[in-house]
């Protein structure tokens, strides 16, 4: 029977179960369906409850608490399930969602809320997070005051809008009527200690409100299947992979250094669509914490702890410490360690500790602020190692268990002396057959349309190619042919034209149907794709209106920005429309999931 026949026939199932069983089904492959019907079918004749109960439940308990999560990166996603497992184990009738598969409808019958929300960009909720967000801000949104919640919020104190989203969400709710079961918790990028002990506490204050169930009651709303988790390899519990590749793709004379870099997943199962991201575990290098340690006067051999970890300074430097990226709270500690009148100054000032943040590292903060410092207060300032995440560039279909990566190697130049990105630089000098840690990070708001004759048109300078390439080998392997536009840009056509012989052979062979180059620097001018688009934009109007999908990748915050002026000033031009009105014509394509953006 068809899952869209379940509603109208006489089902044992109820609406939301039914909706449920849509969400879950739809993210898996035909070989996890057909394992899936074979499994529930075994269990069913044996009378077990497949979700884990040896009984099921017959009628749920009087309240249900909903979490919702709305992340970009999967964080939030990851601390909204541990969530939810934790109360599943209290006994407690659990329904889990993304906020972009929530329906709105049901906010004003909730009596349990706990929100999860990350900050993306300046101060913008996240993809799945975006209508929720907006409906909560409208004058469509209902009085509340049936509600208790609690919000969550992820962010990142580098940025100026920390928390940004969570903020507006608790703002909002309170707004309505709804009571806070405590106050808004906020989290920096070492967010797990502040998830863990909100957890705790949350869980704690439902207790009077909620009537506990002895049964185990599990939502698979954004979930997957409760059991097969323990398998999947995760941020957490990473997959130790095996580099095979790591080969420059630019030319001699190009003033960057990007990347091609192949990973084996070998027999780990790890699957992924074209258009998910690649989390990478690194360590330092040697050389940047022996710099450390010699202008810091401190001892590498020492014993150190880390957590539940007995190293030495030196291993913990490289293997546990965030050494490349600084952060708000550890330029106003190092200040007050140092004394220094001109880094006080900038600590005390917000914009100034941002452009500090941005332009230095660590190594650069103890070169221009000398310190005394101890081991154990230098490692107590220092964040922990967090994961990067890479826009996958390949597609199983075609290379099966590897996948593909393009790095371009961060390298700055500061008083003589080379800084690099950790991630970057620890892809690029990594030797063949290398360890690497990985898992795939999921991302369901930069997807192929479901349709195969669909067209796409991709505008990915630089690195932002690297999804485009996945679409290309997914949209070859299902044999289809044009209907597909690749809007390319890098400094010089020579030098910098990534993966140009591939692309070549795609237009050769009809798989794309045309290409338009932006090399900046191969004239007096300077050209971007924002340039091709505006020149194309009839033509690119004309997509538009039968239907195309638009995908940008790459930086955020300027490309993307002007990708999106273009964008407007063609529907203004082509399109007969006021600004407001290519606004909200955009505003609808992303809503349809015809507008979507991997930008960073």
């Amino acid at each position: 029977m068809l899952l869209k026949e379940l509603s109208s026939l006489a089902s044992p199932l109820s609406e939301v179960q039914v909706n449920k069983l849509k969400q879950l089904t739809a993210e898996l492959s035909a070989v996890q369906l057909a394992w899936v019907s074979g499994y529930l079918s075994a269990t069913a004749e044996q009378g077990v409850n497949p979700l884990g109960s040896e009984t099921v439940a017959q009628s749920a308990p009087a309240q249900t608490i909903t979490i919702l999560y709305g992340s970009q990166t999967g964080n939030g996603r990851g601390v909204a399930s541990e969530l939810a497992a934790k109360a599943q184990a209290q006994g407690y009738a659990v329904n889990l969602a993304s906020m972009g598969d929530y329906k709105i409808r049901q906010l004003k019958q909730e009596t349990i809320l706990l929100a999860v929300v990350s900050t993306h960009g300046e101060g913008e909720a996240p993809d799945d997070a975006i209508e929720l967000h907006k409906f909560l801000a409208s004058k469509r949104a209902p009085k509340l005051e049936n509600l208790n919640y609690s919000v969550l919020a992820l962010g990142d104190s580098s940025y100026e809008f920390f928390c940004q989203t969570g903020k507006d969400f608790d703002d909002r709710l309170s707004a309505l009527g709804a009571k806070p079961l405590q106050a808004l918790v906020e989290c920096d990028v070492d967010y797990e200690l502040t998830a863990d002990q909100w957890h705790e506490s949350v869980l704690e204050a439902v207790k009077p409100l909620i009537e506990i169930s002895g049964a185990s009651v599990v939502s698979l709303s954004g979930t997957g299947i409760p059991g097969a988790a323990t398998n999947e390899f995760t941020k957490q519990k990473p997959y130790t992979a095996e580099l095979l590749v790591s080969q420059k793709l630019t030319g001699r004379d190009s003033d960057r250094d990007v990347r091609h870099v192949e990973i084996d997943l070998g027999e780990s199962g790890l699957s992924y669509q074209a258009g998910d991201a690649l989390g990478v575990w690194f360590t330092n290098t040697e050389t940047l914490v022996e710099e450390l340690l010699t202008k810091l006067s401190l001892n590498g051999d020492e014993a150190v702890t880390v957590g539940k970890d007995a190293l030495s300074l030196k291993q913990a430097l490289i293997e546990k410490k965030e050494l490349t990226q600084l952060y708000p709270g550890l330029i106003k500690d190092w200040a007050a360690l140092s004394g220094n009148a001109e880094l006080v100054s900038i600590s005390d000032d917000k914009e100034l500790t941002r452009q500090f943040v941005r332009n230095n590292q660590l190594a650069d903060l103890v070169s221009n602020y000398s310190a005394e410092v101890t081991s154990t207060q230098l490692l107590a300032m220092l964040r922990p190692i967090t994961p990067r995440l890479y826009s996958i560039a390949s597609s199983q279909s075609e290379v099966e268990s590897e996948v593909h990566l393009t790095v371009a190697l961060v390298e700055d130049k500061r008083e003589g002396e080379s800084r690099f990105g950790g991630a970057s630089q620890f892809l690029a000098q990594a030797d063949e057959g290398a360890e690497v840690k990985v898992y795939v990070e999921p991302n369901k708001h930069f997807r192929l349309p479901e349709s195969p004759e669909t067209p796409v048109i991709m505008v990915g300078p630089g690195t932002g190619i690297a999804p485009f390439r996945a679409f290309m080998q997914e949209r070859a392997a299902q044999g289809i042919e044009g209907n597909s536009w690749l809007i390319f840009g890098n400094p010089h056509f020579e030098q910098d034209f990534l993966y140009q012989t591939e692309w070549q052979q795609y237009l050769k062979d009809g798989s794309l149907s045309r290409i338009d180059l932006a090399f900046s620097r191969d004239q007096a001018h300077k050209i971007y794709v924002q340039h091709r688009i505006a020149e194309q934009g009839e033509e690119l109007w004309k997509w538009l209106e039968s239907g195309a999908h638009f995908y940008i990748c790459g930086d955020a915050e300027r490309m993307a920005k002007d990708v999106h002026q273009a964008l407007l000033d063609i529907a203004v031009k082509f399109g007969g429309k006021t600004e407001e009105e290519a606004e909200a014509y955009f505003e609808n394509l992303r809503s349809d999931k015809r507008y979507q953006k991997d930008v960073y």
